[in-house]
């Protein structure tokens, strides 16, 4: 692959700043200052037709004075300049800028058509740029401050992405004392053209970020910034704070940044499965950052806390249990060793008060023990300043223990004077420390929800994959009849239809439209039996007293069947009735009632919800979301986050409801919303479900009309796993094969079949000496966002296990046109055709995307991929620059 398009902006060696001037604090003045005093060592050049010279350095009037290539543009002018400006930049082969001018969307109507011309401009001549409206970026690395913030940033391995140049102000005011650098900054500003989701592409490659922090407002485009989110976290951990969580707010932020904001659970639920983690405050951020610029990595949530007092103790305890950050439960043996090295004082239990007195050799034994226990995932020590303490001596004995251990020691050296050196010892060795026990376990919990929030990562649902396949086509057949009558919103018969087509189990239900049909139909399916209105125009029917339950007999159905009819015409005269419905009561005598439910968020499409369910499902609130694709994990951690999940266990004389049903029932809701993009909300409510099962009682379906595109899960943030792109092949000899995409959990599948291949087959892969696949690696090609990239594999099914024989992949390139391709097959399986069929099959899926062409290089010595090659119409050319490679490319 080649290197990043964003690596020009990163890594410029030359720069033009536009405004530049020797007006004291303007804004032109400090950014042209903070470049040419911060140790840029790229050529740097001012534009201004105004002077001769800014800061003693020529200046120039434009870039056709200047004469000299330009990778970088910065902009400080007024608002009015910059289109202009960017026509120049055009013309002259400058295809990266960072507009740091303001009086843009932000400022009204008249900002927003001029955005929208520099954003024309910028696509005409291929430029990309950030802003407008921000602070501007810094790379510590080349000592790259292209901001007008007037300190320089310490180098470290943090990156910081954000969407208020205020808020970078404050992060990088805030690391200076508290020794935290960072290796990126970027204020987004308005974000016309380069968003979160490409920014996050770069950081992703680049080995000096090791964490990133996210201030976020709005998002523009959800795939994009979900795509982006999911490959940097599965690398490195990334938190997130989010501004405008309630509707005030959200308009608020609305205004100011110009992005669409979606409701926040969606919001959540989208960073869940990103595999990343929330904070909630700037205080909050902060702590994160702390830990996230530590030495340390958590690989679980069990933690152990060493205080010499037992409020911060408890005080500590609380919060954990706030958090749910469990304790950890100390085994026997740690137990007895605390036990010869303490006070017989002590608690003798998770916190561990080694008591008032405790120098630095306590702390150091306490601490020690703890550590080497397999039920400890960290150490939080508290120490509060008595007579008896040693502060300094017992830091630098936590920063001994430190560099000897893997799992992390937070520190909570409580005070104010006599901790002051402490403090400042601790942030020497990176050890994260805290002045209260709550922002201590608030730390951690930030570092140990990324290790947790990775499981939902590594989840890639299937769009399909039941044993008897949903009616798609019957299910688009009666949306499309709704929508040609004009409706939207199905009928309760029309809805249980639609999840009849899923597999959804439902009540039998029939419409009747007198009286008789009513009795009759009552009689057939046995009572009790339910009635309720049947009228397209009617949503909620008991607040029009149109539904009567637990009607025993002809005469109750003919009373209720007359009082639904009368309360209906008072309450909604205008509405169209169609006669009732008539439903079987539900016979399940350990039944709990749940909601099910779906809606379309703005931002990031649909979103399904479980709950209580029953009349009071908006009054209770007891709701967890997750985004579409789930599997059966997704759909199990779903119902953990209810509290509805406690009423499913066994209790009293009930026995335990069948959890498996209601996980099966949100399986095919999922699939619903992959396969129906018209599907705008749904409430299944009740869902009752008992020990034998599920059953869907009432539900309400909203649609919508939607026009389909190349993407068929284009209304999706997360890109389901492409079922639809497996295939099975024979051979010759009768072998069969399966072409699939490949899967995360094929990583040792994958890791296996590189590590068999000749070293040939290897060097002819990654052009360079490879052993086997890194850790890194093996997520990176086995943990995929289907949206920008596909690998399929060629597997063979053994009754020892599946043997991978052959792998054909595809990257997208940043022009959304192009593709880049590998392709390598098993030494002992090619001269089977394995490498002709893959590479067919990929071709065929880039198509389907709306891909144009595919591309790649070959060495030159590769004779038999060059074969292929010609064989499948690519067209191949010596690399004028590298002879030993071959570039080969087909249209699609």
């Amino acid at each position: 692959m080649s290197k990043h398009y964003l690596k020009t902006l990163f890594s410029p060696t030359s720069i033009a700043v536009f405004g530049a001037n020797n007006t004291e604090d303007s804004v032109g003045q400090v950014v042209f200052k903070n470049l040419l005093e911060g140790g840029y060592k790229g050529k740097l050049y001012p534009i201004n037709p105004q002077f001769d010279k800014v800061l003693e350095q020529p200046c120039y009037k434009n870039l056709k004075t200047l004469a000299q290539p330009v990778d970088l543009a910065i902009i400080t002018t007024p608002a009015s300049a910059v289109a202009s400006i960017i026509e120049d930049c055009g013309e002259h082969d400058v295809k990266m800028a960072v507009i740091i001018s303001a009086g843009f969307s932000e400022t009204g109507l008249q900002g927003a058509k001029l955005e929208k011309k520099v954003v024309d401009l910028a696509k005409k001549y291929g430029i990309h740029f950030i802003g407008p409206n921000c602070l501007g970026f810094m790379r510590t690395e080349i000592n790259l401050n292209a901001t007008f913030f007037k300190s320089k940033a310490k180098s470290g391995n943090l990156a910081l992405v954000s969407q208020s140049g205020a808020l970078c102000a404050a992060v990088l005011d805030w690391a200076v004392p508290n020794d935290v650098g960072f290796s990126t900054v970027v204020s987004m500003g308005t974000s016309a053209d380069l968003d979160f989701g490409e920014v996050l592409d770069f950081l992703v490659s680049d080995p000096k970020t090791q964490g990133i922090l996210l201030y976020v407002e709005g998002i523009h485009h959800s795939r994009s910034f979900m795509s982006s989110l999911r490959a940097a976290a599965r690398i490195k951990p990334v938190l997130v704070i989010k501004s405008g969580r309630h509707q005030a707010t959200a308009r608020a932020a609305m205004s100011h940044s110009g992005a669409l904001i979606g409701e926040d659970e969606a919001f959540d639920a989208a960073l869940q499965r990103a595999g990343v983690v929330r904070v909630s405050n700037f205080g909050q951020l902060f702590s994160a950052a702390k830990t996230l610029a530590s030495r340390y990595k958590a690989k679980g949530n069990r933690l152990a806390i060493v205080t010499n007092g037992g409020g911060p103790g408890v005080m500590a305890t609380d919060r954990a249990a706030d958090l749910r950050v469990p304790l950890a439960q100390l085994s026997q043996s740690t137990l007895d060793e605390l036990n010869k090295t303490l006070p017989a004082t002590w608690s003798h239990a998770n916190p561990i008060d080694i008591i008032s007195d405790a120098g630095q050799e306590r702390y150091q034994q306490a601490v020690s023990i703890c550590l080497k226990d397999p039920n400890v995932d960290a150490v939080l020590v508290i120490l509060t300043p008595q007579a008896m303490s040693h502060p300094l001596e017992a830091a630098q004995a936590m920063v001994q223990i430190a560099e000897q251990s893997s799992k992390p020691i937070l520190a909570c050296w409580m005070g104010g004077t006599q901790i002051a050196e402490c403090r400042r010892l601790f942030v020497q060795s990176r050890i994260p420390e805290f002045r209260t026990p709550e922002a201590a376990v608030e730390a951690f919990y930030y570092l140990s929800a990324y290790h947790s929030n990775q499981q939902l990562l590594l989840q890639t649902p299937a769009s399909m994959g039941y044993v008897e396949a949903p009616d798609i086509e019957g299910a688009r057949m009666i949306i499309e009849s709704v929508l040609a009558e004009r409706r939207k919103i199905l009928t309760e018969m029309e809805s249980k239809a639609l999840l009849g087509a899923f597999r959804i189990p439902i009540v039998n239900t029939a419409t009747a439209h007198t009286v008789n049909e009513a009795i009759v139909l009552a009689a057939s399916m046995g009572f009790p039996v339910a009635l309720k209105i049947n009228s397209p125009d009617i949503t909620h029917k008991s607040d029009v007293g149109g539904v009567k339950l637990n009607l025993q007999n002809a005469s109750e159905v003919r009373e209720a069947f007359r009082e639904i009819m009368e309360s209906v015409k008072e309450s909604a005269p205008d509405a169209r009735v169609y006669g009732v419905t008539v439903g079987k009561m539900s016979d399940k005598v350990h039944g709990r009632e749940l909601y099910v439910g779906v809606f379309r968020d703005p931002v990031f499409g649909p979103v399904i919800s479980l709950g209580m369910g029953g009349t009071m499902v908006e009054v209770i609130a007891d709701k967890a979301v997750s985004l579409p694709p789930l599997n059966r994990y997704l759909a199990k951690s779903m119902i953990s986050k209810t509290r509805v999940a406690k009423l499913l266990e066994p209790f009293r004389k009930m026995p335990a409801a069948n959890v498996e049903a209601v996980e099966a029932v949100l399986l095919h809701v999922s699939e619903m919303v992959c396969e129906l993009p018209w599907l705008q909300e749904m409430d299944i409510n009740p869902l009752i479900v008992d020990e034998n099962g599920a059953v869907a009682v009432d539900a309400r379906i909203v649609v919508n009309y939607y026009t389909a595109g190349a993407d068929r899960y284009a209304h999706m943030a997360i890109y389901p796993y492409p079922t639809h792109l497996v295939e099975k092949w024979e051979l010759p000899d009768g072998t069969d094969v399966t072409i699939r995409p490949i899967r995360p959990e094929d990583a040792d599948m994958e890791k296996d079949f590189v590590k068999n291949l000749s070293e040939e087959s290897k060097y002819f892969r990654f052009m360079q000496n490879l052993h086997e696949l890194t850790p890194i690696m093996v997520v990176r090609f086995t943990q995929i966002d289907y949206d920008r990239e596909l690998a399929l594999i060629a597997v063979i099914q053994r009754d020892e296990g599946d043997l991978q024989v052959g792998v054909a992949r595809y990257s997208t390139n940043p022009d959304g046109e192009t593709c880049e391709f590998a392709l390598v097959v098993s030494d002992q399986w090619q001269g089977h055709g394995f490498a002709h069929k893959l590479m067919t099959s990929l071709m065929n899926a880039a198509r389907m995307k709306g891909l144009k062409i595919i591309q790649g290089e070959v060495l030159s010595n590769n004779h038999n991929m060059l074969k292929l090659m010609h064989k499948l119409g690519f067209v191949c050319i010596l690399d004028e620059e590298d002879r030993t490679v071959t570039l080969v490319s087909r249209n699609l």
